[in-house]
């Protein structure tokens, strides 16, 4: 039986990174905003550093869990930061640049993940163990926060960088999608897989696009900024 001890370390070599990864995200859309324009988050005081204003216990807490006990993939998400794209300086241009600013933000995390880990073998015996999977897990749940964001659908960050960039016509039918986005996302991601199994033919978008976009990630920044 695993002791309170082991347990609690397994959870923090988790939840540790994901606080982290998600934190950061949604501060990074805020501060851009506020740099671009529009204040809204800190006057909502959503323009913080601190984890309890952005984690939805749904989200970041509830979902993840019991995926993580089902042995399926790890997925989330925290409270949006609220944003008035009307109020920024170049609302197109504002919005591209405001959705990008998340995933630019776990990119740059997961960086300093690869350059720290291979400093982990200066540690204490004790803590290496612990440190080097709290940054592996910090690698792996920033690349993945990056790549499933930038799914080009709104609400998610991808899909408004593709309303902002796309010729009008088709960045107005884009951004009809909205308010099913996420229902779309999701459906493609947890239902898809076993019915399309059913059929004979089992499509998993997680492991066809997904999983290859962070291996390709993960090779180039291991070979860039790994030790």
């Amino acid at each position: 039986m695993m002791s309170a001890t082991s347990l609690i370390q397994q959870i923090s070599v988790t939840a540790l990174p994901l606080i982290f990864a998600v934190t950061l995200h949604e501060a990074a859309h805020g501060y851009a905003a506020l740099a671009l324009g529009d204040d809204t988050a800190q006057r909502q005081g959503r323009l913080s550093l601190y984890p309890l204003r952005h984690i939805d216990p749904l989200g970041s807490i509830v979902v993840p869990a019991l995926l993580l006990m089902a042995g399926g993939f790890l997925f989330g998400w925290a409270k949006p930061v609220p944003v008035d794209f009307r109020r920024l300086h170049h609302p197109r241009l504002g919005m591209v640049l405001v959705a990008g600013a998340g995933p630019a933000a776990n990119i740059v995390m997961a960086i300093l993940a690869v350059l720290l880990i291979g400093f982990v073998g200066d540690l204490p015996s004790a803590g290496i163990d612990w440190a080097r999977l709290n940054l592996a897990n910090a690698i792996y749940l920033n690349l993945l926060l990056a790549v499933f964001n930038m799914i080009p659908i709104p609400p998610l960050d991808g899909g408004r960088v593709a309303v902002g960039l796309l010729p009008r016509p088709l960045a107005v039918l884009l951004a009809r999608l909205e308010n099913a986005g996420m229902l779309i996302v999701i459906g493609a991601l947890m239902v898809l897989p076993p019915v399309s199994g059913l059929l004979g033919y089992r499509i998993d978008l997680f492991d066809l696009a997904i999983n290859p976009a962070i291996t390709m990630l993960l090779e180039v920044l291991v070979m860039v900024f790994g030790r």
